[in-house]
């Protein structure tokens, strides 16, 4: 394993210590990874602050530790975060992040566990052609459901738009400077309301499909903070309490976990 700091993340492989996590809690908030390594688990460690990424390790409840990263916003962004990742040996990720629900029955408040996305995102084509499924590791998948459900938190497992912007390609048009779309984007998320698309996030797509080629396992859960069928813009007042029932659903789906061997 290569030992150097990377030059993005800003750590290597020995500045995780002795008793190395191979598990990460990935967000695209670094507010979010500082809030999740200090405020929720225990004995947080700064591993870099650089460029807004954020990382740091911290100790479950059992005493394992992980890594809490930030992976900035987008498939790009992702795709270089992981990348190192894997580098200092990451086996597991979970992405938490924030999400607006395109159905009328999933509401502001619960959690969208993605088991695969609808993968429109240039990012991921580098790495795998376009017809490469984009599909979250199906044990982790059930474990995120099966957390949430024995916790009680409303939540929804299912298919995920992911998608380069967050304007033009979630077909935002009162909220956004540029109220003309191309004519491919008039009327996609009615489209995609009509196949059971979920919701739309900007990293999920890119985060399956690296994870796949690199041999990783991982998942996602995110908060719905906002409800498209209503407005195109993000429920305040819902968002924080949102959040935090995804951060637990994450958290709870760690503890004991084990990805298995790595792939040859």
């Amino acid at each position: 394993m290569d030992d150097t700091r990377k030059y993005h993340i800003g750590f290597g492989q020995s500045d995780l210590g002795q008793d190395a996590p191979t598990l990460v809690l990935l967000s695209g908030d670094p507010n979010r990874s500082t809030h999740i390594a200090r405020d929720r688990l225990a004995n947080a460690r700064v591993l870099s602050e650089n460029r807004g990424l954020n990382s740091y390790v911290a100790e479950l409840s059992d005493g394992r530790p992980v890594i809490c990263a930030t992976s900035g916003m987008g498939g790009p962004s992702i795709s270089i975060v992981l990348n190192e990742l894997a580098q200092v040996g990451v086996r597991t990720v979970i992405r938490i992040g924030t999400t607006g629900s395109i159905q009328p029955y999933v509401h502001t408040g619960s959690v969208i566990i993605t088991s695969g996305a609808l993968c429109r995102q240039g990012a991921a084509d580098d790495v795998a052609p376009v017809e490469f499924p984009a599909v979250a590791d199906p044990f982790l998948t059930v474990r995120l459901a099966e957390r949430a459900a024995t916790m009680g938190i409303a939540h929804h497992v299912g298919i995920t738009a992911s998608v380069d912007t967050f304007f033009e390609g979630q077909e935002r048009t009162a909220s956004s400077a540029n109220p003309v779309l191309m004519r491919r984007l008039q009327g996609i998320t009615e489209e995609y309301r009509a196949l059971g698309v979920l919701n739309y996030e900007m990293e999920s797509g890119t985060l399956f499909k690296l994870s796949s080629v690199y041999g990783l396992r991982a998942g996602c859960v995110c908060a719905v903070i906002a409800e498209r069928v209503e407005s195109e813009l993000p429920d305040l007042g819902e968002k924080e309490a949102a959040i935090e029932r995804a951060i637990e659903v994450a958290i709870a789906a760690s503890l004991g976990w084990d990805p298995g061997p790595s792939r040859p």
